[in-house]
């Protein structure tokens, strides 16, 4: 769990990291560069879940083997769907980190929305409701990594 108060703004206590696949954590349907070492510390502290439409098809084969929770979502209607995992694993606890406009309603149901703006963009829909921005999921990863980095930029 990673527990930290953020003055003028609230306490979180994430118990689950919940990230969407392609344009966050991959590119192409590739794994960005530097993202598995930083899961995998991130793992100790928190439940990873991905949750994705794998429009490349290769979720399952990058994640084979993993702790990490893998949830392939059904065609059609992906935002809700994205939406509705992150509700019944507790958005409360949840930390989500997305870029794409099917990212949005998980970015504003968790306790701590993050968009990420990589080579695919970020679609505006996302921005707006994301709690923070940041230029890439391993700024994201390391931001989860030293939280007072969180109250910094929260803080009101």
């Amino acid at each position: 769990m990673i527990s930290i108060s953020i003055p003028g703004w609230r306490e979180l206590h994430l118990e689950h990291l919940v990230l969407d696949y392609n344009g966050t954590l991959a590119c192409d349907g590739q794994l960005i560069e530097g993202v598995s070492p930083l899961l995998a510390l991130l793992a100790e502290q928190l439940e990873v879940h991905i949750v994705t439409a794998d429009t490349f098809g290769s979720v399952e084969r990058m994640f084979a083997g993993s702790r990490y929770r893998v949830f392939k979502l059904p065609s059609g209607n992906e935002e809700q769907g994205k939406a509705r995992y992150v509700q019944d694993i507790g958005a409360e606890s949840s930390v989500c980190v997305g870029n794409g406009r099917n990212d949005r309603i998980m970015l504003k149901e968790a306790a701590l929305g993050i968009a990420v703006m990589q080579q695919e963009g970020l679609a505006l829909d996302a921005l707006l409701v994301a709690d923070l921005v940041t230029p890439s999921i391993l700024d994201a990863l390391d931001l989860l990594l030293h939280p007072l980095r969180l109250m910094a930029t929260l803080r009101c």
